[in-house]
């Protein structure tokens, strides 16, 4: 593998050609198209074969990409194929959406863009930084409506703070309001009209043939390394980007192994995943049964896999804060740059358990990838992600991973150079696993 500046760089230049979860899964699809992955519409009969590589998606935004390993028979069997190695992500980050009229006149002179808040956002963050548009229009073609990502790639609003002459209180504390505070400036009233044909000219269509769009601000800041020695990596999406990267990485370096290699990469898991691309979906279950059934096997042979499979779900941690440490439990709280952290809750917030983090240890000894864990502080709820989801449609033993990282939910986040390096090497030695269970022993 890399070294693991190289490999924070190389994320880095994937999240500045990412700016919206289209962009994530479109680049995704790039990357194992080069690797030699094959397509599978959902809506199409598929035709899956020993040694083949592919991979699916859903809405444009979420990914399941997976390769049956070489067998010797002609038909698979719960020997063969003892079950499914997955690991998953999201592609999606907190943000602001473009409202359907885009446009919000003010004070008649000034044109902002109406807004509303995506996910559990730091408002403040977002203020005072030059921004942009980005995500996906749906265009009226010849052929019919086609999908067209799209980049306004320019500073082009702004969502200006009030001055601290006019609220003096503004250092003790604010309370935003989204249809007041976060609405981004785009120009005066000689620029009235113009936002969707901005949008029109980066897609390359005409304004007049736009049905439809997905639109979400980002942040125009490029990410960088930082630190005395340039060991954090400073960027926007690192949450949760920075693991879904990560997992393909491992995945597509990774080779042998008898268990169906999976990796995911779902939408919405900032807004709870409850959508028909969301960890929560169908989404996940019905690619696995279709995998079974495609090489030949039936219903029981599903489940019997479902029972010998695992999941890895990968979203980051929050590392203790070196400005405020009393926010952690001081006996279960990671730093950046001291390896993989497990993530335990007792309420099921997250999916881990014994047995998972027991196997999930043994791939990092393996890969010679540090460990470390994460508990909320006892009185302290803390957010859940996609693994115990995911279970309510797929139930295999699961732990819930991330990388250490500063300012979750920022406009821009601080992680941890190694923790990068350690995650591709432990997935590469996952993803070329066997996994077998036997009378309640697990072997790898």
């Amino acid at each position: 593998m890399k070294q693991a500046k190289t490999m924070a760089k190389d994320l880095l230049k994937f999240i500045g050609a990412s700016p919206s979860c289209y962009h994530v899964i479109g680049n995704f699809e790039e990357m194992l198209r080069a690797h030699g992955y094959t397509a599978l519409p959902e809506e199409a009969k598929w035709d899956i074969q020993p040694g083949g590589k592919y991979y699916v998606t859903r809405n444009g935004s979420s990914v399941i990409a997976f390769r049956v390993p070489v067998s010797s028979y002609a038909m698979p069997s719960a020997e063969q194929y003892p079950g499914f190695l997955m690991a998953a992500a999201h592609s999606d980050s907190p943000t602001f959406k473009i409202k359907e009229n885009p446009e919000h006149p003010v004070l008649g002179h000034y044109v902002q863009l109406n807004t509303e808040k995506y996910g559990g956002t730091l408002m403040a963050t977002w203020f005072d930084r030059p921004l942009s548009v980005a995500g996906r229009v749906l265009v009226r073609t010849e052929q019919g409506i086609e999908t067209r990502f799209v980049d306004v790639d320019e500073d082009l609003l702004v969502i200006p703070s009030v001055a601290i002459h006019m609220n003096r209180n503004a250092n003790d504390g604010m309370k935003y309001q989204a249809n007041v505070d976060t609405y981004p400036l785009f120009g005066d009233e000689a620029d009235a009209g113009a936002f969707m044909d901005e949008v029109a000219n980066a897609a390359g269509v005409k304004k007049e043939d736009i049905l439809g769009h997905d639109l979400f601000l980002y942040c125009r800041q490029k990410g960088t390394l930082v630190g005395q020695r340039k060991q954090f990596v400073h960027s926007p999406k690192l949450d949760d980007v920075e693991c879904a990267w990560g997992l393909m990485q491992g995945f597509l370096a990774a080779d042998g192994g008898a268990s169906i290699p999976v990796c995911c990469v779902f939408d919405n898991e900032e807004v709870g995943s409850e959508t028909k691309q969301g960890a929560a979906s169908t989404f996940l279950r019905d690619t696995l049964r279709r995998i079974v059934l495609g090489l030949g096997g039936d219903e029981e042979q599903f489940v019997r896999m479902l029972a010998q499979s695992f999941l890895v779900s990968a979203d980051n941690a929050h590392a203790r804060h070196p400005n405020h440490p009393e926010y952690a439990d001081g006996d279960n709280a990671p730093f950046m740059n001291k390896g993989i952290v497990i993530k335990f809750n007792a309420n099921q917030r997250y999916a881990t358990d014994g047995v998972s983090a027991a196997i999930f240890r043994a791939v990092c000894q393996e890969a010679g990838a540090a460990t470390q864990v994460y508990a909320n502080r006892s009185d302290l709820p803390g957010g859940g992600t996609l693994g115990s989801i995911a279970n309510t449609h797929v139930p295999v033993s699961t732990v819930d991973i991330g990388l250490a990282q500063l300012a979750m939910h920022s406009v821009s986040e601080t992680a941890g150079v190694d923790d990068l390096a350690d995650l591709c090497q432990a997935m590469k030695v996952y993803f070329g696993k066997t996994l077998v269970k036997n009378n309640g022993v697990y072997s790898l």
